[in-house]
C-alpha cells in the first residue's frame, strides 16, 4: 500500500532499527501493551509475540484491515480502526487490567497534540516509546537556557522523564521523510511538585514570543513586582527558567483575583 501525505505515514523498514527499538522496549509478557499507527506492521509481530497480547490503534481504514487480514490467527491482536487524538485510553487500561505501555512510530504533524492528549490520561499509562522528528525529541528533552527548550519541554517536564534512545536516519522509512527522527522514551512520573491550573496557560503565555521578558510576557497574569516577589528577575526570558519555576508562577498566578481562568490548549495535568 501506498503511504498517504494526509495521515504523514512514513514506514519503517530497516531491520537493524527494528531489533534496536525492540529491545529499548523491553516488552515483558502480560504487559499492556499498545501500538500507534502500525502502518504495514513492521513493529507488530515482534510486540505481539513479547507482550502476548497487543492493542493496535490504526486510523486507516485499508492498513487496518490488512494488518487484521495478516494476523487472523492471532486472537490476541486487536486492531482498533481509530484516531488516537479521540481514543479513550482510559477505557482501554481498564479493559486489559493494567496502566498502558505505548510504542509509535507517530506521524510528525500530530504528535505534538497527541503528546498533549496522552498526558491527559496519564494516569493509565506507564511509559510510551515514540518515533518523532529529531527536532521534537530535542525540544522534549532540552535544558533550560538551550535553544530547543521551550514551551513542549516544560509542559512534559512535571509529568514524564524523558530520554532520548537513539537517532534515525530517513532512509530507515519508506517513502523516506525530509527530516531526521529520534526514538525517545518518556516514562510518566508523579508530579515532583504541585501542578496549579493556570500552569498550562502561563506556560503558554509566557513562550508566546521568545524575546519577551517574563515581565511583559506574563503582564496578564502577574506584576513585575510579583515576578520579583518570588525571587526571580521579570527580566529574564522564558527559556531561561526551569519547569519548577513556572510551577510557582502559577501558584502566584492563581491567588491573584484578577487572573484568567481559561486555559490554554495542552492544558492536561490536573491530577487523576
Amino acid at each position: 500500500m501506498r503511504a498517504r501525505k494526509r495521515f504523514g505515514q512514513h514506514f519503517l523498514h530497516d531491520p537493524t532499527v527494528i531489533e534496536r527499538i525492540f529491545a529499548a522496549i523491553d516488552l515483558a509478557p502480560g504487559d499492556a501493551a499498545v501500538e500507534i499507527g502500525p502502518g504495514r506492521g513492521a513493529l507488530t509481530a515482534g510486540l505481539l509475540q513479547a507482550a502476548g497480547r497487543l492493542d493496535a490503534i490504526e486510523i486507516d481504514r485499508d492498513l487496518a484491515a490488512a494488518l487484521r487480514l495478516r494476523f487472523a490467527a492471532a486472537e490476541s491482536l486487536v486492531v482498533h480502526t481509530a484516531d488516537a487524538l479521540q481514543f479513550d485510553w482510559r477505557a482501554l487500561a481498564a479493559l486489559r487490567g493494567a496502566r498502558l505501555r505505548l510504542v509509535g512510530n507517530l506521524p510528525y504533524n500530530v504528535s505534538t497534540p497527541l503528546l498533549f492528549r496522552l498526558l491527559q490520561a496519564a494516569d493509565a499509562i506507564t511509559d510510551m516509546h515514540f518515533m518523532l522528528q529529531k527536532e521534537v525529541v530535542d525540544r522534549i528533552v532540552a535544558a533550560p537556557g538551550t535553544a530547543a527548550y521551550g514551551r513542549l519541554t516544560v509542559m512534559l517536564a512535571p509529568r514524564v522523564a524523558s530520554v532520548r534512545v537513539l537517532d534515525v536516519g530517513a532512509g530507515a522509512f519508506r517513502p523516506a521523510p525530509k527530516v531526521a527522527s529520534s526514538l525517545v522514551r518518556l516514562h510518566i512520573i508523579e508530579p515532583p511538585w504541585p501542578i496549579a491550573p493556570l500552569y498550562a496557560p502561563v506556560v503558554a503565555a509566557a513562550f508566546s514570543q521568545r524575546r519577551k521578558t517574563l515581565r511583559n510576557a506574563l503582564r496578564g497574569y502577574l506584576s513585575a513586582e510579583q515576578i520579583g516577589a518570588l525571587g526571580l528577575d521579570p527580566g529574564i526570558r522564558a527559556e531561561q527558567l526551569p519547569a519548577r519555576e513556572f510551577a510557582r508562577l502559577a501558584e502566584a498566578a492563581a491567588q491573584r483575583p484578577a487572573a484568567p481562568l481559561a486555559q490554554a490548549p495542552g492544558a492536561c495535568f490536573t491530577k487523576a
